[in-house]
């Protein structure tokens, strides 16, 4: 391990104390430490002339499918691919086989994490097999390493269920993480229901099928006074309750995608299974109004809802193919993009992106203050490149971005003072030794 990695000439952006400065960043021992005068000897130096140097990303809804379907993903390439994509840490969803709803799961989760790219906090179940009807061994999750439950995949169809669920995650500082669907709405859909559906000949979601449940959950989040995330929001409905919400002092958070503030159902339009997903896309009013949650502040976060599938469950009939895409890699370019539109400046993409995160989630990071743990994401915001599917990392191909040309990438990511992944070469970033 390198004694010590001094970042130079850098924009150093840091949302947890409002910093926006040309600035050196100096790292050693795993943590960052003040900027000395003199550059020791053995040093690694790198001028990040044009850079951002920002916290390590963090990303609170991500599929790494192990254990039970290491054949789409594993912790190991997952966190790569993570790695690859500016991120620090990540939040494994539960719904692995077996259910990640008890000790030993989240401990063999942990285990395989130990040499990983990226930190992993595991989210547990909220009930017992993920099946709605009966409550997981908080207490037992909580112990073993979870920092938050959620049945994401599947609703929690009980409003009896929910509320305990609240109650009893509140008592041991577990976030609950709503998988916001009224499946007797969406069952069987494959699509926004709406006109494309309908010139597709494909059964519809309609919008009403995410706003009813997020009404439901602000609702018992007002009732237990608890803490309430909402997953992956794609309509402009949700996205007005949760905005009411917030202004009547809920204590409810959410989050979106890139895959929503950037495609429509249009991207459907070719029966392309690589935009099919849950929730589904939705019309350009939604897109905007995901852009316009993220900008006033109904957002706090930005995930990738990352969901890794192999051919065998993609390459089928549109309304037989499995929902989701992976996202890991391309998340930051298209968030750029709402700076470069002017939606965000850089310092609130640096939040939803980071500090935010780390703040809902009470777990270290989303900070370049001394002393604090040397998780960094050094981007290059004017790199442009063309996202193949010979460069995705993940095992999953699933993404409706291949061939894009996107701009703005991460270069570089440190974590814990470990380089997990580097693409500085003599055109994007000097290095010195000292």
């Amino acid at each position: 391990m390198e004694s010590l990695i001094i970042l130079q000439n850098g924009r150093l952006l840091d949302p947890s104390t409002g910093r926006d400065s040309s600035a050196d960043l100096w790292l050693k021992g795993g943590v960052i430490v003040p900027v000395g005068n003199s550059v020791p000897e053995n040093s690694r130096v790198l001028d990040l002339q044009g850079k951002w140097i920002v916290p390590g990303l963090i990303d609170m809804h991500v599929h790494l499918r192990e254990p039970g379907e290491e054949y789409k993903e594993t912790i190991a390439t997952g966190t790569k691919a993570a790695a690859a994509g500016g991120f620090t840490a990540v939040v494994c969803m539960p719904n692995t086989t077996p259910v990640n709803d008890n000790a030993s799961v989240t401990r063999f989760i942990l285990e395989q994490a130990r040499n990983a790219s990226a930190r992993v906090y595991p989210a547990g179940a909220i009930s017992k097999g993920s099946d709605g009807e009966r409550l997981a061994e908080y207490g037992e999750l909580k112990e073993a390493g979870a920092v938050a439950v959620t049945d994401d995949g599947l609703p929690v169809f009980d409003s009896q269920l929910m509320r305990r669920a609240m109650e009893y995650a509140g008592s041991h500082g577990l976030l609950v993480i709503s998988h916001s669907e009224e499946m007797s709405l969406s069952r069987n859909g494959s699509m926004n229901e709406g006109i494309v559906s309908t010139r597709l000949g494909l059964r519809g979601i309609p919008a009403a099928a995410e706003a009813i449940m997020v009404y439901r959950e602000i609702a018992l989040a007002e009732l237990t006074g608890q803490r309430t995330h909402i997953a992956h929001v794609s309509t402009a409905a949700a996205a007005d309750l949760i905005r009411q919400a917030k202004a009547r002092g809920v204590r409810v958070s959410a989050e979106t995608t890139p895959h929503y503030f950037t495609l429509t159902e249009e991207a459907v339009a070719e029966y392309d299974t690589h935009a099919k997903m849950n929730p589904p896309l939705r019309t350009e009013t939604d897109r905007h109004a995901m852009r316009e949650g993220l900008r006033d502040g109904t957002f706090d976060a930005i995930t990738t809802d990352h969901a890794p599938h192999s051919v065998l469950e993609k390459e089928v009939e549109f309304d037989r193919a499995a929902n989701g895409i992976t996202g890991l890699e391309t998340s930051l370019s298209l968030s750029l993009q709402l700076v470069r539109d002017g939606v965000l400046d850089p310092l609130r993409l640096i939040e939803v992106m980071s500090t935010a995160p780390a703040r809902i989630l009470q777990i270290p990071g989303g900070s370049l203050a001394e002393g604090e743990a040397a998780d960094v994401t050094v981007i290059d915001p004017e790199r442009e490149y063309v996202f193949t599917g010979n460069s995705i990392v993940s095992k999953g191909k699933n993404s409706p971005f291949i061939d894009w040309k996107l701009q703005g990438k991460a270069v570089l990511t440190i974590m814990g003072g470990r380089v997990t992944h580097d693409e500085l070469t003599s055109e994007n970033g000097r290095e010195d030794r000292h």
